[in-house]
């Protein structure tokens, strides 16, 4: 299974991170999911460049044009809440693509908050068979909601690739989406890996909540 992390490269996508990462940059939402989204305009940049293509003629005012063009059919897929913007980033390149949406949320089963239960409670999808997946979910984390994620949409039909895309992820994650998800057509793209999981399985450094940062605290 391939991995590629943006980190290990020069990339504006670096700014985009350090400015998420910052706690005073935080305080502005707006600023916060603007970032997320252009992560995934320039992620979704890259992983247009894997396509299959083929040669199309347009008629233009003056003559005919050959262009190469993509011909996967694309659903790019986002989990709730967190994944929104990240998701419209997505759909600002692949602006034809399907849709699909899983709602995945984490829930502390023990009082210390040390263990965590995933919960999954909706979904809507398209058809996926024969087609290229982006699951698209700002943190990766310990690759279970993803992992749950990936078994609800593939329920209605497998696709001919998956690519999971991620803003951060760490070891713990990528190495379980690895043993979790087919490793003959997934690839996971992460702008960083992170070094793992403190006590309460948040990233560390990473960049605290990505839901509430985009959207504010829940209850």
């Amino acid at each position: 299974m391939k991995v590629i992390n943006f980190s290990d490269q020069n990339s504006i996508i670096n700014q985009y991170l350090a400015e998420m990462r910052d706690k005073d940059y935080q305080q502005n939402r707006l600023l916060f999911r603007n970032n997320i989204q252009r992560v995934g305009e320039m992620m979704a940049y890259e992983i247009s460049k894997t396509l299959d293509y083929q040669q199309k003629t347009v008629h233009t005012p003056l003559a005919d044009a050959e262009v190469s063009v993509p011909v996967d059919d694309v659903v790019v897929a986002t989990i709730f809440r967190a994944g929104l913007p990240f998701h419209t980033g997505f759909l600002n390149v692949f602006d034809h693509a399907g849709n699909a949406f899983v709602s995945a949320y984490r829930k502390y089963t023990d009082e210390e908050h040390t263990q965590v239960g995933i919960h999954i409670e909706y979904l809507a999808t398209p058809d996926l068979t024969g087609k290229t997946l982006i699951i698209a979910d700002p943190m990766l984390a310990t690759g279970g909601s993803m992992e749950l994620g990936w078994e609800a949409l593939v329920s209605k039909g497998r696709p001919k690739h998956v690519h999971v895309a991620c803003v951060i992820a760490t070891p713990e994650g990528v190495d379980y989406i690895k043993t979790h998800l087919p490793e003959e057509n997934t690839t996971i793209w992460c702008a960083a890996i992170d070094p793992g999981l403190n006590e309460h399985k948040y990233i560390v450094p990473g960049f605290g909540d990505a839901g509430d940062l985009c959207y504010g605290d829940k209850l």
